[in-house]
C-alpha cells in the first residue's frame, strides 16, 4: 500500500490562501489541504482563482478547512435556534466551494468541552451537517482537539455510534498530544473511521515540530496505519513558529517518502 502525502496551506499562514496554495505548488506538493480564511475567499471569482493554481500545479485539494472552527461553539451549536438557521446558510456556502475545489474532506472542531449543549443534540446537528456535504459529494468529518468533546476518543466513539458508518474522523498527532491522548487511543476505537491525518512531530519543549524533527515514532505508526488498510492522505500540519524556514516542510516530506518506501 502506497502512502501519500501532501501539505496542509496552514503551515504558511497568514501568507494569504493563494499565496499559500502557489507556495505548496512551486514546492512540488501534489495533495494539499486547504484553510479557507475569509469571506471574501468563498466568492466564485476567488474559487476560480483558486483552480488555476492548483489545476496550473496540477495540485489535488484533498480537504478544506473554515476560519469559522473558533465560532462553531456559537454559532452552529448554540441554544439560540435562529443562529443557528442562519450559519446554515454559510456552511451550505462552505461545502459548495469545497466541491467546487475538488476536496471530498470538510473539518469540524465542533463544540467546546466548556459548552452548555446536549451530546445527542450535538450529534444530530453534525447528522444534518453531514447530510448537507453529502449533497455535493462531500464527507464532513471531526477532528479530534484539545478544549472541545472531540478532544476524547471515547466521546469520538459515541459519537461515531450514534451516526454510523458514514462519520469520519480527522485523526491530528499535536491535538491528540495537547489533549494528553496517544494517536494510538483513536485508532483503537475508531481506526476504520479516520478519514484524514494530520501529522507533525513533537519534542519535550514543543507540541507542534516538522516530522521527523522530535520524538514520535513514525515509521511504527505508518505500519500500524498500513496495518488497519487506512488509505488516506497523511498532510503535514505546521504552524508558522513551528519551522525556521519553508525548506523545512519539504525536507520533512522527502524524508517520509523515503522512510515509508522502505515500509511499502
Amino acid at each position: 500500500m502506497a502512502f501519500d502525502f501532501g501539505v496542509s496551506s496552514a503551515c504558511y499562514y497568514p501568507k494569504l490562501t493563494e499565496e499559500a496554495l502557489e507556495t505548496a505548488g512551486q514546492a512540488g506538493f501534489q495533495n494539499v489541504e486547504l484553510f479557507l480564511n475569509s469571506f471574501s475567499e468563498l466568492t466564485d471569482d476567488f474559487v476560480a482563482h483558486l483552480k488555476a493554481i492548483r489545476d496550473r500545479y496540477g495540485m489535488n485539494i484533498v480537504s478544506v478547512h473554515p476560519f469559522f472552527s473558533f465560532a462553531e461553539s456559537f454559532f452552529l451549536f448554540s441554544t439560540y435556534e435562529r443562529r443557528y438557521q442562519d450559519i446554515l446558510q454559510l456552511y451550505d456556502r462552505f461545502f459548495q466551494v469545497t466541491a467546487q475545489l475538488g476536496a471530498k474532506i470538510f473539518v469540524i472542531h465542533g463544540v467546546k468541552t466548556i459548552a452548555q449543549f446536549d451530546d445527542e443534540e450535538y450529534c444530530r446537528r453534525f447528522r444534518q451537517l453531514m447530510d448537507m456535504g453529502a449533497q455535493y459529494g462531500v464527507r464532513v468529518c471531526q477532528e479530534n482537539v484539545v478544549l472541545h468533546r472531540s478532544e476524547s476518543p471515547q466521546y469520538l466513539k459515541e459519537m461515531r455510534d450514534y451516526l454510523g458508518k458514514d462519520f469520519g474522523v480527522v485523526l491530528d498527532i499535536k491535538q491528540a498530544r495537547r489533549s494528553k491522548y496517544s494517536p494510538y487511543d483513536f485508532l483503537e476505537l475508531l481506526h476504520d473511521d479516520i478519514a484524514h491525518v494530520h501529522i507533525s512531530d513533537y519534542n519535550d519543549k514543543l507540541d507542534c515540530i516538522p516530522p521527523l524533527k522530535g520524538e514520535f515514532d513514525f515509521p511504527e505508526f505508518f505500519r500500524t496505519m498500513q496495518n488497519y488498510g487506512y488509505s488516506g492522505k497523511y498532510i503535514i500540519e505546521l504552524y508558522k513558529w513551528s519551522y525556521r524556514d519553508e525548506g523545512e516542510i519539504v525536507d520533512a516530506y522527502e524524508k517520509l517518502l523515503k522512510i515509508t518506501s522502505q515500509i511499502c
